[in-house]
């Protein structure tokens, strides 16, 4: 098996076989050559320093239906909120004094966000900081919308497959949401000139082994600029609440197999990874992440954000956060860059 870790080091690809192979035979001993190898790749291309992007949850409505999520339109028992463009620009503001150059402005599909709406918002954060990247999470839009978007300054995008397999796709997600279109979208804010992110849940129900091979190929294909990856955790609120969450050894594993694949890739060591294990993100950076997404929303609404059960960092300051996060950091011998950390490509 050691071999085709070091053949995926050596070549930044695998057979689905292979992959397949990887996956089934890992061990704590493979594990252990594997995450040698991909720190070894990210030291190589980012060095030492650990990438901050400033969360902001900006509205938890959402128009679709998915069984795993805890914003599902279907969830009525969910404290619906949406935050002003002041209340945007605040949290801005304090990011900003706090290192952040890298605001992530996440909602779910909340329509009444318009076009118009989002434009406004991303002209005023770019007005007021001209020096900091702006990332957009709000889900599946036309082309049209993704590209006024990005002519009014919005640099990347995050909109995560969930899972590459169709019919895999079929049962995590309502009919009327396609894998098909998903896919249409990350290509189309690839052509326009985004940095893209993708990525897929590890240890969704009805998951296989060839479901997380399918998922690798995807992002190989798809070579984009971000992969976010983290365990499925059930919300108390969806048909999945009594589903198993997945493991923090397998979301490791395949976090330093993307590191392999994709040397230059942006990496997040997820909060999903922190919620089920107190030493998550830093083991996360330890098997080849290099991006940390601590939360710049108000106290007031994060609790409100839930997509899974026990999310953590829901009552702390930005400040508190933020400060955990560096002595964290340094505490394994990386430390938090006070920068828009750009991919290498665009650098």
């Amino acid at each position: 098996m050691k071999l085709l870790i070091d053949k995926l080091y050596k070549s930044n690809t695998l057979s689905q076989t292979e992959y397949k192979e990887l996956i089934e035979n890992r061990n704590p001993e493979l594990s252990e050559y594997l995450f040698e190898k991909a720190r070894a790749v990210r030291i190589e291309n980012y060095g030492h320093d650990v990438y901050m992007r400033g969360l902001i949850e900006f509205s938890n409505y959402c128009r679709n239906d998915c069984y795993y999520c805890g914003i599902r339109k279907s969830n009525t028992n969910a404290d619906r909120y949406r935050l002003t463009k002041e209340q945007i620009l605040e949290s801005c503001l304090t990011g900003y004094d706090l290192g952040f150059r890298t605001f992530v402005l996440q909602a779910g599909e909340d329509m009444y966000f318009t076009d118009e709406k989002i434009i406004d918002i991303i002209l005023s954060i770019k007005g007021e900081y001209p020096d900091c990247a702006i990332t957009l999470s709000i889900g599946e839009r036309s082309y049209e919308s993704y590209k006024a978007f990005f002519d009014a300054g919005a640099e990347r995008y995050l909109l995560r497959h969930e899972t590459a397999d169709p019919k895999h796709y079929g049962r995590l997600h309502p009919k009327m949401l396609s894998l098909d279109n998903r896919k249409d979208c990350l290509y189309m804010l690839k052509d326009i000139g985004y940095q893209v992110g993708c990525g897929f849940m590890v240890g969704s129900p009805f998951q296989t082994t060839q479901c997380l091979v399918e998922d690798l190929l995807f992002i190989q294909d798809l070579n984009p600029h971000m992969v976010g990856i983290g365990p499925f955790i059930p919300h108390h609120g969806t048909p999945f609440a009594d589903k198993e969450a997945g493991t923090l050894e397998l979301t490791l594993f395949l976090l330093a197999l993307i590191r392999l694949m994709l040397p230059n890739v942006l990496l997040p060591a997820t909060t999903a990874l922190g919620t089920i294990n107190p030493k998550g993100r830093e083991l996360g950076i330890l098997a080849g992440a290099n991006v940390v997404m601590p939360n710049l929303s108000p106290i007031g609404v994060r609790e409100k954000y839930l997509l899974y059960d026990n999310k953590i960092c829901t009552g702390d300051e930005a400040a508190e956060c933020r400060y955990c996060m560096e002595k964290r950091m340094e505490a394994i011998g990386y430390h938090l860059a006070v920068s828009r950390g750009d991919h290498k490509s665009i650098q």
